[in-house]
């Protein structure tokens, strides 16, 4: 049963339209994901959900008693209360149930053999113990714990809080109310990954439903299993988790631009036959062919070529309407086909390629008795590091627990405060500031990037900030009045143009929507050099890292493991351990990788791809042998067979398409 459902939404601020014609519904317990470039309206979507706004058109409606709760970006407070209280104002109704308990505990001293009461009591005993109540203050302290508060902060007002911390309030006050269904626009924003472990298990028992914005890829492979992608062509459902929606949207995208191909190059040689023979002998088979491919031609005018995709004419024309039946002029068509535009799925992404023309060392870096922080606040201890050309470390921690700190100890900005830290040879280094304090906020785009001393012409430099979807007169916009996003492509824009061969990231992907994060992971895994990580960025991190550096405040020290995140956490199984080489050498010399033109990044996406096109075959055969059935019990009917006989040449074309997909991936497979 759906608990919220929405039909034909749209919202616009003229003239701009943000997005039209959405329409779902979200079952009990669904776990939804919104994904989609900046901009595209997600968090519009969320705002109409939750009665903040208004849809320009369309409706939705919640099934009867249904209760939602809203997490916004930034959350703000109207009461003037400490923490502990408001997690207290959540659950409102079960310290009610507690007054009345402790009401009818009185009336029953004063009348202790009033039966009435006594049954009374004991129904609203019952009630309040499967409620909770008993056990409410340790719930509030295990999310308050979990999110990330400590316990001196219980008792400190909301507004003494900062802007992340307001915003896990919130959070704890939704979790603990407990509606049906939850709305989270980027819920794990001021979480370190150890709360948003904690926020992944919490959900996975979650009895209602949630509908979550979330850059945080590792995040939605954790807890959604649909997800819905907003595009400036559309909005379209996906089966499954994350990882499980970029094959589908692979498959999609390749079944497109096959069929695309296709319909183009048979309305185009149908054209040329009809121009060659419209006089001629075969006049009534161009003809023919002339009515066939005006229909064509103004079907995909009206609702696009993948509206007409794997439909009969029969349906075709349900959706259309009879309308013009006659056939154009040949003119007409020549015109009309040539006018007519595919759309394009694929987001536009940063055209970006960092690559290191100087060899370093194969030793980056070598620490003994390091002990990092400041004279008056020593953060944390190691007692061995070493870091090798091509690796990539990532340097995990709460936050403050001196991850930055780090970074500029290696950059020399700082001293550590005990031991030796020995830099390797010839390294050229290129460092991300989370902050971007590199940019200067009086500059222009085009000023920036000339600062970096490349001599590029200013049309050259316009053209390469171009690649960072950065366009006309962007290209003049002062630094201070970019977004976070765009500061962080500005930035990225100006290391790729340093010829670095290590690389020190801090939170690069911060403020990236999600296509501009996959851009950046397929970019650092191609990386020739070494890097320096430090991200919340969990599926980021696990792509990368050859080894993690995790600092625990608790214990004064920083730990090293030689592997992966996901075998860090213990999140891989043994058998998938074994399958895999030697952490430390995934990211072996450009020398050995000549020897395979297949990365091993790439081969298990290509297996992974290989599976679930040999699924498709099965389905896609199934489906053929149900509509064989059909047609041998439909032989008295000819409109029937001719239905189903176009639905199963469809079939067959669309098997065979995905047959050829399968072979050319096997073929990659054995380079």
């Amino acid at each position: 049963m759906a608990i919220v459902s929405a039909t034909k939404l749209s919202k616009a601020y003229e003239p701009e339209i943000i997005f039209s014609d959405i329409s779902f519904s979200i079952p009990n317990r669904g776990r939804i994901a919104l994904v989609g470039p900046n901009g595209i309206g997600k968090t519009t979507l969320l705002r109409i959900l939750a009665g903040v706004e208004a849809p320009s058109s369309g409706s939705y409606h919640y099934s009867r008693g249904t209760k939602f709760g809203y997490l916004p970006q930034e959350s703000k407070f109207e009461r003037v209360h400490s923490l502990w209280d408001e997690c207290m104002y959540a659950i409102s109704d079960l310290l009610d149930q507690e007054i009345k308990l402790a009401e009818l505990e009185n009336k029953i001293s004063a009348n202790p053999k009033d039966e009435n009461l006594l049954a009374q009591y004991s129904r609203e005993q019952i009630d309040f113990e499967q409620n909770g109540g008993y056990v409410y203050k340790t719930k509030v302290e295990q999310i308050l714990t979990g999110l990330g508060f400590d316990k001196s902060q219980y008792s400190m007002q909301l507004q003494k809080l900062s802007g992340g911390e307001r915003t896990r309030a919130r959070l704890a006050h939704l979790l603990l109310a407990n509606p049906d269904f939850l709305i989270m626009d980027e819920p794990t924003n001021h979480l370190d990954i150890q709360a948003v472990e904690w926020l992944e298990s919490y959900l996975k028992d979650w009895e209602g439903a949630v509908l979550i914005v979330s850059h945080d890829r590792f995040f939605l492979d954790r807890v959604v299993n649909n997800i819905w992608e907003m595009s400036p062509v559309g909005f379209e459902p996906y089966r499954g988790n994350y990882s499980n929606y970029v094959l589908q949207r692979e498959i999609r995208w390749n079944e497109r631009r096959q069929f695309i191909e296709n319909e183009f190059t048979h309305m185009q040689k149908e054209l040329e036959f009809i121009k060659k023979n419209i006089a001629a002998q075969r006049t009534s088979m161009a003809k023919g062919k002339l009515k066939r491919l005006s229909r064509q031609i103004r079907a995909i005018e009206r609702i696009g070529i993948f509206g007409i995709q794997g439909k009969s004419w029969s349906k075709i024309t349900e959706l259309i309407g009879s309308g013009d039946r006659n056939p154009m002029k040949v003119e007409e068509a020549t015109h009309r086909l040539s006018a007519l535009r595919a759309p394009d799925n694929r987001l536009k992404s940063i055209k970006l390629s960092i690559r290191s023309k100087s060899r370093s060392g194969n030793i980056i870096l070598r620490a003994n008795d390091l002990e990092i922080g400041y004279p008056d606040n020593s953060l944390f201890k190691v007692d061995e590091l070493e870091l090798r050309r091509l690796e990539c470390a990532a340097l995990i921690g709460p936050n403050g627990s001196g991850k930055t700190t780090f970074l500029q100890t290696i950059l020399e900005e700082l001293e550590p405060l005990n031991g030796t830290l020995n830099m390797g040879a010839s390294l050229k280094i290129g460092y991300f500031a989370q902050a971007h304090e590199d940019l200067d906020s009086n500059l222009t785009l085009i000023e920036e990037i000339d600062k970096v001393g490349t001599g590029m012409l200013e049309r050259e430099i316009r053209g390469y900030l171009g690649r960072f979807l950065f366009s006309g007169d962007d290209h003049y916009k002062k630094v201070q009045v970019l977004s976070g996003g765009e500061r962080g492509r500005l930035a990225l824009a100006k290391l790729a143009l340093i010829d670095a061969n290590i690389l020190l990231l801090d939170e690069p992907s911060n403020h990236l929507d999600i296509p501009a994060q996959e851009m950046l992971q397929e970019v650092l895994a191609n990386f020739n050099g070494t890097i320096v990580l430090v991200s919340h960025d969990r599926f980021l991190i696990d792509a990368l890292a050859t080894q993690v550096w995790e600092i625990k405040p608790k214990d004064h020290k920083l730990e090293i493991f030689k592997g992966t995140y996901s075998e860090y956490k213990g999140i891989v199984s043994e058998d998938q351990k074994k399958e895999k080489p030697e952490p430390i050498k995934n990211r072996v010399p450009l020398e050995i990788k000549k020897k395979s033109k297949t990365s091993k990044h790439e081969k298990q996406r290509l297996t992974k791809l290989i599976h679930y096109l040999e699924d498709r075959v099965i389905a896609t055969e199934v489906k053929m042998e149900e509509l064989s059935k059909k047609i041998q019990n439909s032989l008295d009917n000819h409109e029937l067979i001719r239905e189903y006989g176009e639905e199963y040449a469809y079939l067959e074309s669309e098997l065979a398409r995905v047959m050829e997909e399968w072979e050319e991936i096997n073929k990659k497979l054995e380079d």
